[in-house]
């Protein structure tokens, strides 16, 4: 009995990475696989007619395999990029665990700064553009401290932008549990 090997080819699209440039507070890329990876997932954000990406979201794709990233015509290794970022955000460990969960969750994550945020999530299967978010996110370290005083000025921040508030949690060993804080009428 003769068995013959059954093959897929993966599009153009699917198989090239993405070369991305790290300019010391985001990577950007003008290739093609970039903008079309954009139009499927909304990875990054179109600006200057280049995708350009927050930092959590080029690690994240630097981790699954689909970007690669050079500084200074340098192409640097994701262990290197990772140490890189550490000095820019402190608390790029805690972001990245709640970003990567909620991605694998199937939820669009980006970032929420001029909303006083980490970031700001849309429903499955809703983009930027189309509908707003949904949540105002802040990941933060089991043994970091929040007070009620930064709690309540986060959910005051979430109430004023017409989003709920979600806490994320990440303890030690990198779960994360996610607090839904919403507004009632008595």
């Amino acid at each position: 009995m003769v068995m013959k090997k059954k093959t897929t080819k993966k599009s153009k699209t699917e198989s090239k990475i993405i070369n991305a440039v790290f300019s010391g507070k985001n990577a950007t890329s003008n290739s093609t696989e970039a903008k079309n990876l954009y139009a499927k997932s909304r990875f990054g954000e179109p600006v200057d007619e280049k995708i350009q990406y927050s930092l959590v979201e080029a690690l994240y794709l630097i981790e699954k395999k689909k970007m690669e990233i050079k500084e200074k015509s340098k192409k640097i290794s994701a262990r290197k990029f990772k140490e890189k970022i550490e000095d820019i955000d402190k608390k790029i460990n805690t972001n990245y665990i709640v970003f990567k969960d909620m991605r694998q969750r199937g939820y669009l994550v980006k970032t929420a700064l001029k909303f006083g945020a980490e970031f700001r999530v849309y429903e499955k299967g809703v983009k930027p553009g189309q509908d707003h978010a949904k949540w105002i996110l802040y990941p933060v370290h089991e043994s970091d401290p929040l007070t009620w005083h930064e709690f309540s000025g986060k959910n005051r921040v979430a109430h004023s932008t017409k989003k709920n508030l979600l806490i994320a949690i990440v303890d030690d060993e990198g779960d994360v549990t996610y607090y839904e804080v919403k507004w009632t009428k008595p």
